[in-house]
């Protein structure tokens, strides 16, 4: 294994038999944007987030501010009091999938095989080929400097998986290059803690220490049985992962589960006239991106978000799927009394829509949801008329095409309007 690229140019690569996979991530991507479009915040900490007054949240803080401690994910109001000094953006999503897709251009220019996995990172498969012989490290590489060129970075793992890529991503950054070479996974893989694998999650972390497994060459003296017995199927994927063994493909059209969209509130909502209207935007945006995606979904699902953080889901099957808005809003908005009652606040509203291909059975919700009888068409659509719908909801899209998201919106777009923590998201769907 040679770990950083510090290596480049001193040592001679070591064959590579075997798959090949890299792992590209951008390094603080949102604040390296940021700091490229404004020389003078270069060196200094920079954060890109929603406001410390406004319940925001940290999407990316550059390194100069993750020396104070400030994380992702983190409440901004949290990052202001370790790192006072940075320079806050509100961020601007044009520009970061702009950036992006000139990254993600340059890696489909090495490989057909790329699955973009966010804003800032994907998977390539580089696997050596009897016509293509490239060390999978030259790719890597060169793929750094191409990237840097933009003027951002980007961190690569190499390695025979999307596990031990991934893994090794995240290794040294920024800039770094972690190569895993074939037959060396377990001994990469080994000393690291059990969190340090993707698919486990601080419940499955707190669990397997409970038994006395930190690390992942633990997890895998386990067995898989034990595991199995432990986590069901998944303890089977953990088990190969940690053994260096994943062999899940590189998924370059991988089939859409469901289309959902979220907001969280500056101002806690705590009317029911404020909430529906909330609700309906969400509904919204999800309605124009399944007419985007040309799908039709037939389970619709409603989460709440309240003040102490906790929340809850409700989802609901549909007569018939739909990418209509102005058809299952008004679903949405009746199964509010499932999740609200008068004088409860709400800090976050999410509105998804999944149930895109099976006829019959039970779609998986993206929440974890209250199962709750379809729906029978006891909410009627405001435009009943179903033709007058489409016609409002095509030439709705086409200004929006044309002239971007705000070009016009309804009046319950309006009442919430500002009421945001200006947070930015790095849902891809966000940025196509």
């Amino acid at each position: 294994m040679i770990d950083s690229s510090e290596h480049e140019g001193m040592l001679p690569l070591e064959p590579w038999d075997g798959p090949a996979i890299l792992l590209v991530d951008l390094d603080a991507f949102f604040a390296s944007v940021e700091q490229l479009d404004h020389p003078g915040w270069r060196g200094k900490p920079v954060i890109v987030g929603g406001s410390a007054d406004k319940h925001g949240v940290v999407s990316t803080a550059s390194y100069e501010a993750r020396a104070f401690g400030v994380r992702s994910a983190m409440p901004a109001v949290t990052a202001r009091k370790l790192c006072p000094q940075a320079i806050w953006a509100a961020g601007r999503f044009d520009r970061y999938k702009q950036v992006s897709n000139q990254v993600m251009s340059i890696l489909n220019d090495e490989t057909p095989l790329v699955q973009q996995v966010s804003i800032d990172e994907a998977f390539l498969d580089v696997t050596p080929t009897r016509t293509n012989r490239e060390h999978p490290v030259a790719v890597a590489r060169r793929i750094q400097q191409r990237v840097e060129q933009l003027g951002v970075t980007c961190s690569v793992g190499v390695g025979t998986s999307k596990t031990v890529a991934k893994i090794a991503s995240d290794m040294d950054k920024p800039r770094g290059l972690t190569i895993v070479y074939p037959g060396t996974e377990r001994m990469f893989l080994d000393p690291l803690p059990v969190r340090s694998m993707s698919g486990i999650g601080a419940a499955a972390e707190q669990r397997l220490k409970s038994h006395g497994v930190e690390t992942l060459g633990q997890l895998v003296c386990e067995g898989p049985a034990r595991l199995e017995r432990l986590f069901g199927k998944n303890g089977r994927v953990m088990y190969m992962r940690a053994c260096g063994l994943d062999d899940s493909p590189i998924q370059q059209h991988a089939p859409v589960k469901s289309v959902s969209n979220e907001v969280t509130f500056a101002n806690d909502l705590r009317m029911r006239e404020d909430i529906e209207a909330a609700i309906c935007t969400q509904a919204a945006k999800v309605g124009r991106r399944l007419r985007a995606k040309g799908l039709r979904g037939s389970t619709i699902g409603l989460r709440l978000r309240y003040p102490d953080r906790s929340s809850r889901s409700v989802q609901r099957r549909l007569a018939r799927p739909t990418d209509d808005e102005l058809l299952f809003a008004p679903e949405l908005c009746g199964m509010l009394d499932e999740l609200w009652k008068p004088g409860i606040a709400v800090r976050l509203i999410g509105v998804s829509v999944s149930g895109f291909s099976e006829p019959e059975g039970e779609q998986g919700s993206l929440f974890d949801v209250k199962q709750v009888a379809p729906l029978e068409g006891d909410a009627k659509p405001r435009i009943q008329d179903e033709s007058k719908r489409r016609g409002l909801l095509a030439a709705t899209d086409l200004v929006k095409d044309r002239f971007g998201e705000g070009a016009v919106r309804f009046g319950h777009e309006l009442r919430n309007d500002g009421n945001t923590t200006g947070t930015a998201a790095k849902n891809p769907a966000d940025y196509k």
